[in-house]
């Protein structure tokens, strides 16, 4: 099976906190993402957003674009509203060569918030789960048009977060909306990223690769802390490095014969976790998980 490994330039630079490697030029980050191995990176806000300024520089450091973050406000505005809103990134992704978006429902969030707990994330009201699904089914749709595979990405401090919410969110939506599978945030969020790749193998299209300090989560918990402080405190770190089973998540994916990128996203801070030093560890770690599961 022909996986790639890309890596999110969360490793040098973050885009919720630009204070975090904010000094850091993008040539640094792509000439280190290259230097450790990786066939491509997805979007950063140091990221020219036309394709005829972004693809030579890539092409530069022989690199691809993986994909790129959409926030959608399917929750507090209409499916055409949004789709006049994703239309730049949508041209941009597709000009460059993408097949996939990542795709997450913002509305009311709290991620981004450094003095709000996680746990006190919007949820989608009952009332609104039916209309929720139908109009990102219609957003997957319009997206498959213009031949980008919508990649729901569950996040913490955000409406989809939990297991079953993900679990939902399959039900109420088509074969149009794929999953991304984020092993970190499943784990932050109490879930089991073994169990959901088994249950739903068929719909993950794209697979963003963090590892869990199980010992700072246990921590973030007790003191009920905003997703930003618990980044800062080092809940994430690179594949391989944490408590996350990664052959076990693999094994399914590799048996269904899953063809997309293995993207290594761990946001820590920079001036903590030297970046070419995680990012190699990522890349090596990552690479033999992913051929010990069948890949």
């Amino acid at each position: 099976m022909a996986i790639r490994i890309g890596i999110n330039p969360l490793t040098w630079t973050n885009d919720d906190m630009p204070e975090l490697g904010g000094e850091t030029p993008l040539e640094t980050c792509l000439k280190e993402a290259r230097q450790a191995g990786y066939a491509g990176v997805e979007l950063g806000n140091k990221f020219p957003r036309r394709a005829h300024e972004l693809r030579p520089i890539l092409i530069r450091h022989d690199l691809d674009l993986v994909s790129g973050w959409y926030s959608s406000r399917l929750l507090e505005r209409s499916v055409e509203a949004e789709k006049e809103a994703v239309a730049a990134h949508l041209t941009l992704l597709a000009d460059m060569g993408c097949t996939t978006m990542v795709y997450a429902e913002v509305s009311g969030c709290v991620h981004g918030e450094r003095n709000t707990p996680v746990s006190k994330r919007p949820k989608i009201p009952e009332n609104r789960w039916k209309d929720f699904g139908r109009h990102l089914t219609e957003m997957g749709r319009y997206l498959e048009r213009r031949g980008l595979n919508l990649a729901y990405h569950h996040h913490m401090g955000t409406v989809i977060e939990s297991e079953a919410e993900i679990d939902r969110l399959m039900a109420e939506t088509g074969p149009e909306v794929g999953l991304l599978l984020d092993t970190g945030h499943l784990t932050y969020a109490g879930g089991d990223p073994v169990a959901a790749a088994r249950r739903h193998v068929r719909r993950i299209v794209h697979v963003h690769c963090k590892d869990v300090r199980a010992d700072v989560l246990k921590r973030a918990k007790q003191a009920d802390m905003s997703f930003l402080n618990s980044v800062l405190e080092g809940v994430f770190t690179v594949p391989g490095d944490g408590c996350v089973e990664y052959r076990s998540v693999f094994k399914p994916l590799a048996e269904a014969r899953y063809d997309g990128w293995l993207v290594v996203e761990a946001e820590q801070d920079p001036a903590k976790a030297h970046p070419l030093t995680y990012a190699r560890m990522g890349y090596d770690n990552l690479s033999a998980l992913a051929q010990s599961a069948g890949f």
